[in-house]
C-alpha cells in the first residue's frame, strides 16, 4: 500500500470536542470521523484494525466450537414481546413501523432471535451448540461519549450457548471465560474478570471483563492481594461486627429542629453508623422504603437487581409528604405502613436513630427487627475504597474501568419464552439452557488506544496494527527512493504488511504521521545510512533505532513481526 494513495486525514491539533484520549487520537490519526452524535465513519486504517480485532475474536470462538452466523439487525416486535423485553428495554431501543404498520426494532442484542433459531434443535443429541455473529447493534444512548467508547451504532460479537442442563451451561460459560481471557491477552488489553449485575439480560450470574482506564465509566472494586474483582454494582466488603448497647423498650421521640441530613444529626450524639437512612423510591409505580446505615450510600443497580423493577425513580417530595407526613430529613420506617427493603448491614442492629415521620422530630433507641417490618433483606450498599475485601480482608481498591466484554448465564428464560425446547435423555420436553457472551468490537479498539498511547500518538500492539511496518524514504533523491522501493517490494513479497510513505513531504512530516497512526515499526532509508549500505529500523513502542544492512532488512523485520 502507498501512503500517497491512502485516505489518512491526519490532524495537527487536537479536536476541541474530543473527551477521551482514544477519541482524540483516533480523530487526529485519521481513523474515524463523526457523522452525528454517537455515529462514526470508520476510515481505511480503522477498517484494517477492526478486521484484525474481529479475526482474533473469530479464531478464539472457533477454537471452542463456535459456529458463525449472521442474523437480521431489524427485528419484529413479537419475539421481544414474548420475552417481556419490548417494554423493559425502554427508550434505548430504536423502534419503527413498516409500511403495513407492523412494529419493528433495530436490534440492541439478539437473545430472542437466536432462541427462535434454536427452536429447530429438537433433541438433546444436538446439544451443546455454540453460535456467534458479528452484527451491527443499535442503542439510543441518551449521552453518547468517548468517541467509539459509547455510541448509538456499533459492531458486537455476540455468542450464545445452548445446553440441555445447568451443568452444561456451566461448562460452556467456563469455555467462554477462557476464550475471553485469551482474546484480551492477544489484543493487548489488561482485563479484570469481575462479578457483575445481569441487568436486563436476566439469568443466574454474569462476569464482566473490565479494562482499568481513567476514562472508564464503570467502577471496579479490586483486591490485588487475592484477585477479588467486582463491578461496584455487585461488589461487597467485609464489615466489622456491630456492638450496640441495649436501648429502651420502645423508641423515644426527640426534637431535632433544622436537621435535614445525616451530618446534621451527628450533633445529637448519633454517629453515622448508628443512624438508619430512609430513602423513598417508586418501584414499578409502588412507593417503597429503602433503608441503609447512615454512613452507607445506596447502589441503585443493586436495588433493581433485588426487586426486578423495570421502572425505578426517587419519590418526589410531595409524594413523600402525602405518604409519610414529613419531608426528607425526618423520615423513618417505624410504623410507616409501606413496603420496606433493608440493607444487610442493618440486620440485628439495636439502639439506632431514625426519623419519626414528623418534620424536625427523630427517634432514638430503634431496634430494627423489633420496630420495623422489613419485607426484604438485601445487599444494597455501595462499597468504598479501603473497606476490607470480602475474601482476604485486605483493603479494596476502587478503580475506573471500561467494560470490554460481558458473559451471562441466561438459564432457560428465553427458551421458555420463545418455545426453544428439546427432548432430554428421558424423553421429556425441556427448555434449552442458554448463555450469552458479548464483546463490542469498536469499544475494544478504543480501549486498546486508551491503554497504548504516548505523547506522539497511538502505539498499536502488533496483532491489531493497521500495518506492521512503514518504509520511509527520508529524501527524494533517486537512489534513496529506489532503495526504499526495493525494501518495500521485498517486504511485501515476504508477506509483511507494509506501507511506503511515498508522499513528497519532509521526513519530519512522514515520521510524525507514522508515529501518530501507531504503526509498530518504521524502516527509514536515508542518504547517510544508504551510503553505508544500511537502513534504520525504529520500534514505535520504545523509540529505539538500530542500523541494519539493507540486504538483511527483510529478514530482520520478519523476525520482529513474527516473534
Amino acid at each position: 500500500m502507498r501512503w500517497s494513495q491512502m485516505f489518512v486525514p491526519t490532524l495537527r491539533e487536537d479536536p476541541a470536542d474530543a473527551d477521551a484520549p482514544s477519541h482524540r487520537l483516533l480523530l487526529r490519526a485519521g481513523f474515524v470521523r463523526l457523522l452525528a452524535s454517537g455515529h462514526y465513519s470508520l476510515l481505511p486504517l480503522a477498517v484494517r484494525v477492526r478486521a484484525k480485532v474481529i479475526e482474533v475474536i473469530r479464531q478464539e470462538m472457533n477454537a471452542i466450537g463456535g459456529q458463525e452466523m449472521l442474523l437480521p439487525a431489524l427485528h419484529p416486535a413479537e419475539p421481544w414481546r414474548r420475552s417481556g423485553r419490548w417494554e423493559l428495554m425502554g427508550e434505548e431501543m430504536f423502534r419503527l413501523r413498516d409500511r403495513r404498520g407492523a412494529e419493528l426494532a433495530l436490534g440492541m442484542t439478539h437473545e430472542e432471535i437466536f432462541a427462535t433459531i434454536a427452536q429447530e434443535l429438537h433433541s438433546y443429541k444436538r446439544l451443546p451448540q455454540q453460535w456467534y455473529q458479528f452484527q451491527t447493534k443499535f442503542r439510543d444512548e441518551p449521552r453518547p461519549k468517548g468517541g467509539l467508547m459509547r455510541t448509538r451504532e456499533f459492531t458486537m460479537k455476540d455468542a450464545y450457548s445452548f445446553d440441555v442442563d445447568r451443568a452444561g451451561l456451566d461448562a460452556s460459560f467456563d469455555a467462554y471465560h477462557g476464550a475471553y481471557t485469551r482474546i484480551f491477552e492477544r489484543l493487548g488489553l489488561p482485563a479484570l474478570a469481575c462479578e457483575a449485575s445481569s441487568g436486563t439480560m436476566g439469568g443466574t450470574g454474569s462476569t464482566e471483563f473490565m479494562c482499568p482506564a481513567d476514562v472508564g465509566e464503570d467502577l471496579v472494586a479490586h483486591s490485588p492481594a487475592c484477585g477479588y474483582a467486582a463491578n461496584i454494582e455487585r461488589a461487597t466488603s467485609r464489615l466489622a461486627p456491630a456492638e450496640d448497647e441495649p436501648g429502651p423498650a420502645v423508641p423515644e421521640r426527640f426534637d431535632t429542629p433544622g436537621v435535614r441530613t445525616i451530618e446534621d444529626l451527628l450533633a445529637y450524639d448519633a454517629p453515622g453508623d448508628r443512624q438508619i437512612k430512609t430513602l423513598v423510591y417508586v418501584l414499578d409505580g409502588a412507593l417503597t422504603l429503602v433503608l441503609l446505615r447512615g454512613d452507607h450510600p445506596l447502589n441503585e443497580q443493586k436495588l433493581v437487581d433485588v426487586t426486578g423493577a423495570a421502572s425505578i425513580r426517587a419519590a418526589e417530595p410531595e409524594e413523600i409528604r402525602e405518604a409519610l407526613g414529613a419531608l426528607p430529613g425526618s423520615l423513618g420506617a417505624v410504623g410507616a405502613g409501606l413496603p420496606v427493603i433493608a440493607d444487610e448491614a442493618l440486620r440485628g442492629r439495636r439502639n439506632m436513630f431514625t426519623g419519626a415521620n414528623t418534620d424536625d422530630v427523630h427517634l432514638r433507641g430503634v431496634d430494627v427487627e423489633r420496630d420495623i417490618a422489613v419485607g426484604t433483606w438485601a445487599d444494597l450498599r455501595e462499597v468504598t475504597a479501603g473497606e476490607p475485601c470480602p475474601r482476604c480482608g485486605e483493603p479494596l481498591r476502587v478503580v475506573k474501568a471500561i467494560e470490554i466484554g460481558h458473559i451471562f448465564k441466561l438459564g432457560d428464560r428465553y427458551a421458555r419464552a420463545l418455545g426453544a425446547e428439546v427432548l432430554d435423555p428421558d424423553g421429556k420436553q425441556v427448555p434449552i439452557v442458554m448463555g450469552s457472551y458479548g464483546i463490542g468490537v469498536e469499544r475494544a479498539m478504543a480501549a486498546i488506544v486508551e491503554t497504548h498511547n504516548d505523547e506522539r500518538g497511538i502505539v498499536w500492539p502488533l496483532a491489531v496494527a493497521p500495518f506492521h511496518v512503514a518504509v520511509v524514504p527520508a529524501q527524494t533523491a533517486d537512489d534513496v527512493v529506489a532503495a526504499a522501493e526495493d525494501v518495500y517490494a521485498d517486504l511485501a513479497a515476504a508477506g509483511v504488511e507494509v506501507v511506503i510513505d511515498d508522499r513528497p513531504e519532509r521526513a519530519g512530516v512522514k515520521f510524525r504521521d507514522v508515529e501518530l497512526t501507531g504503526i509498530p515499526y518504521r524502516v527509514t532509508i536515508g542518504r547517510r545510512a544508504l551510503a553505508e549500505g544500511m537502513a534504520e529500523v525504529t520500534a514505535r513502542s520504545t523509540g529505539d533505532t538500530e542500523k541494519v544492512p539493507l540486504d538483511a532488512v527483510v529478514a530482520h523485520v520478519r523476525s520482529l513481526v513474527t516473534g
